[in-house]
């Protein structure tokens, strides 16, 4: 992606060609919370504001949290029968969607919508296969900020990366036709390889099936175990999974363009404390779209603390740098598996991370000759300010100091389902110009 300066972008609005990849959208993550992976197709304008209200009463947005998306179900039994333009269901939305994009708008945030490259959505409502440009100008005209934009009744149109690609790059086209910077999500589940053709047409892309709320339950309606040559990629994907799934395509996501792992499940219920936080850490590392999915008006501590860890969040919207990188992956005997990640970030500072999916407690050392091996001989050897950005400093703030260390971290213990973030930052004396190195 191509990161716009503001003159630019405000020239290239002003002609109307502003591409939806290119569309000053996305520069990092996109952050929010979107209605379907805990309320589904049970969804109204009060279950919408509520959200958006709670967004802000728990200081969500001062993080970045956004964007306030209406996902499927939101639709009439039909279209406009004079227009095709795509109608609200009017009981569940009674004053229309400009009227709700409005008030989202009053409170300082963003609204998003949902439809599908198909005949259908995947709920059955009527989809934009073939209205693109009637949908794309409603939604320009209700105030749309972000589209998601799914895959079901597709028509047999997929199967090679340029059927699907020409079918998602219509909806692409008449986006950008509106004149309105409109962040397009793409959520083709990672068929044909969206990794290859979305960076030139969207923002995001999703590169698996649906997530399910679980650490690591394998499912045969997920049957793929690597998602590169994926022939269906279903849905109930356990998380640990996705995480497996995103491992080799890092490479493709940047700035403006970023692979999607699919929306959190933070504080659904079916994982663990350290197994969310597992969630929540693997999504920012590895620079997924961060969209809460779950009942924001009702949290515990627990699910807050998670969401709001503003040193985890800073990883995932650090400007200017791409995902984090798998070193090594060790099968464990009892089962599951430990894995090294490492990610650099801007102004010479890098994370390691440690994953532990195997059903035990697991002592480990960390080499920094692997966590540093992208960066060779002279960042291995040198010594780092080592933070565990999961433990909070003695002033409240996330990012508790281990010490200055060199070498590796060792004898590090942790439990099943854990995982370990640190932040490292050359030691002072340490440090040397860019161009030295």
């Amino acid at each position: 992606m191509t990161m716009f300066n503001l003159k630019s972008l405000a020239y290239l609005a002003a002609l109307g060609v502003v591409a939806a990849h290119d569309n000053g959208l996305a520069i990092t993550p996109q952050m929010g919370w979107n209605t379907w992976n805990h309320f589904g197709c049970d969804i109204s304008e009060d279950t919408i504001l509520s959200a958006a209200k709670a967004l802000i009463s728990n200081n969500l947005t001062a993080l970045g949290y956004n964007y306030v998306v209406m996902d499927d179900c939101w639709h009439a039994a039909a279209r406009d029968s004079a227009t095709g333009a795509p109608v609200a269901d009017p009981e569940k939305f009674p004053n229309g969607v400009k009227d709700l994009s409005d008030k989202i708008h009053d409170m300082g945030l963003k609204f998003g919508i949902y439809s599908s490259a198909g005949k259908y959505t995947c709920g059955g409502r009527f989809g934009s296969l073939g209205f693109e440009e009637i949908d794309a100008k409603t939604y320009a005209e209700w105030g749309v900020d972000y589209l998601k934009y799914d895959n079901c009744f597709n028509e047999g149109l997929s199967g090679t990366p340029q059927i699907s690609h020409d079918r998602f790059a219509n909806m692409s086209r008449a986006l950008n036709a509106t004149g309105r910077p409109i962040l397009y999500s793409m959520c083709n589940w990672g068929e044909d390889g969206p990794w290859n053709f979305a960076p030139t047409i969207a923002n995001s892309w999703r590169i698996s099936g649906d997530i399910l709320d679980n650490f690591d339950r394998f499912d045969e309606r997920c049957p793929c175990t690597d998602i590169i040559d994926c022939k269906l990629a279903g849905f109930h994907c356990a998380m640990a999974r996705i995480i497996d799934f995103a491992a080799p395509v890092g490479q493709k996501a940047r700035s403006g363009g970023w692979n999607d792992l699919d929306m959190l499940e933070v504080g659904n219920g079916g994982m663990t404390f350290d197994e969310y936080v597992t969630h929540f850490s693997f999504w920012s590392i590895l620079k997924s779209p961060l969209i809460l999915g779950n009942d924001v008006t009702n949290m515990s501590n627990e699910t807050l603390e998670i969401i709001t860890n503003t040193a985890i969040i800073g990883l995932n919207q650090d400007l200017g740098s791409g995902p984090a990188n798998r070193m090594w992956k060790r099968t464990v005997k009892e089962g599951g598996d430990l894995q090294l990640w490492a990610m650099s970030l801007s102004n010479n500072r890098f994370v390691i991370a440690l994953l532990n999916t195997s059903p035990n407690q697991q002592t480990v050392d960390v080499d920094f000759a692997d966590a540093f091996f992208d960066q060779g001989k002279t960042y291995q050897q040198q010594a780092y300010q080592v933070s565990d950005l999961w433990q909070k400093d003695d002033s409240g703030n996330w990012g508790k100091s281990v010490g200055t260390i060199q070498g590796g971290i060792k004898n590090v213990q942790i439990a099943t389902h854990q995982s370990k973030i640190w932040l490292a930052i050359p030691a002072p004396s340490s440090k040397r110009a860019y161009a030295e190195l």
